[in-house]
């Protein structure tokens, strides 16, 4: 009998003190802290150190990390002139996790104790921006350029991708989307980034695997697709006959709908309102034209299935990062930039769980359906007896 392929869905393989996806009631929580706190009042240098030390950092605490983040800017020259000698149409994804897997080949680190893997965690944290930055410079002919000492994390990688210093609430607008793609528990890329780790491999295999598992559009990559739909639209008049046409035809919606919310994603509430405030910034139609997508999506939903339909976090993080000047193909690579901080803590808290039983091997089981011959399986035949047709 086959099996149905369920995805591991609501299969619980560990457990985890760094996150917790309530899909019900819409809540995310990072070590205890619920999100929508978090994008009131912290930044992304304080949630990432939050997300790597179980709990919210002292004063001291958070400015060693965040002078370690600014120290570990730089990245090797020669990985630089590799990056150069690539081709200028390479994915910006297949780039970075090539260029993470090379970062591993520069560690410096001795061992593989917490203690080093807390000093990876910093230098991947504060490197993989600078890849991203780096490498859209190279595509497009640019000089690179050097990280800013005096910029905080999010607003050096806008001054090293765009050459100009982000005002104040462009930083801050940044900075939050970042807090909110810092964490989500086990993810595909999360996952991917244990299930490597659990084979004692060392952290920069497992963030490279990570960024592999990220770069899928049913993942990462959907941002990117939603950006392309609201593109096809073009103008808010358009949006219902488009979203009526692709429903028609059986064709999902990108940006609506989630694996695990079943209300109201927490993320997407705020971007919303940060699509909103960039509209009114730049003058772009955006925020209005993707919120008439939700709401024609949702109500056709409701018309069809008569059931509820609700955004997910990449609906409106496309918009914003688009007016916020980026590359369409750079927002998966900035869903790293992110979330790198909570790959690096699971890792962490793979190698080095404290409970019994230790961290094992992921192994899952299958179920085989192929062919099946007998109990001493198929008889092999010498190629020259084999029937040559081909099958239908």
């Amino acid at each position: 009998m086959q099996t149905k392929n369920i995805g591991l869905r609501n299969i619980e393989v560990a457990d985890t003190k760094i996150s917790a996806v309530d899909g019900i009631n819409g809540k995310l929580i990072y070590r205890g802290y619920d999100i929508l706190d978090l994008v009131k009042k912290s930044t992304f240098e304080e949630t990432a150190c939050l997300l790597l030390n179980d709990d919210l950092p002292t004063k001291n605490v958070l400015s060693d990390f965040s002078t370690r983040l600014v120290e570990t800017r730089e990245i090797p020259k020669r990985l630089e002139e590799n990056m150069e000698s690539l081709p200028k149409t390479a994915s910006p994804m297949d780039v970075l996790q090539s260029r993470v897997a090379e970062l591993g080949m520069y560690d410096k680190e001795k061992g593989d104790d917490k203690n080093a893997n807390y000093n990876r965690a910093i230098s991947l944290i504060s490197k993989i921006p600078i890849v991203v930055a780096c490498w859209d410079r190279i595509r497009n002919g640019k000089e690179i350029i050097k990280p800013s000492e005096e910029l905080n994390h999010p607003g050096n990688f806008l001054y090293m991708l765009t050459g100009i210093e982000p005002d104040t609430e462009i930083a801050r607008i940044f900075d939050i989307c970042l807090i909110l793609h810092a964490e989500h528990s086990f993810n595909a890329s999360t996952f991917a980034a244990r299930e490597v780790v659990s084979t004692r491999a060392h952290m920069h295999a497992a963030v490279s695997a990570a960024v592999g598992a990220l770069s899928g559009e049913l993942h990462g990559g959907a941002n990117y697709q939603v950006m392309k739909m609201l593109l096809d639209i073009g103008t808010e008049d358009r949006v219902e006959q488009y979203i009526k046409e692709k429903m028609s035809k059986g064709e999902k919606i990108m940006g609506m709908g989630h694996a695990v919310y079943k209300t109201f994603d927490p993320r997407a509430e705020v971007l919303r309102e940060l699509s909103r405030r960039l509209s009114e910034k730049t003058g772009q139609p955006w925020y209005k034209i993707t919120k008439k997508v939700e709401d024609i999506t949702a109500e056709e939903m409701k018309k069809v299935k008569g059931s509820d339909i609700f955004p997910n976090v990449d609906l409106y993080s496309a918009s914003a990062y688009y007016m916020l000047g980026i590359p369409m193909d750079l927002n998966t690579p900035i869903f790293a930039i992110s979330r790198v901080s909570g790959w690096t803590a699971h890792i962490i808290e793979e190698k080095f769980a404290e409970a019994a039983p230790k961290p094992m091997l992921y192994r899952p089981k299958a179920v085989y359906v192929g062919k099946y011959c007998g109990p001493s399986g198929c008889e092999y035949l010498p190629i020259d007896k084999r029937d040559q047709q081909v099958p239908s």
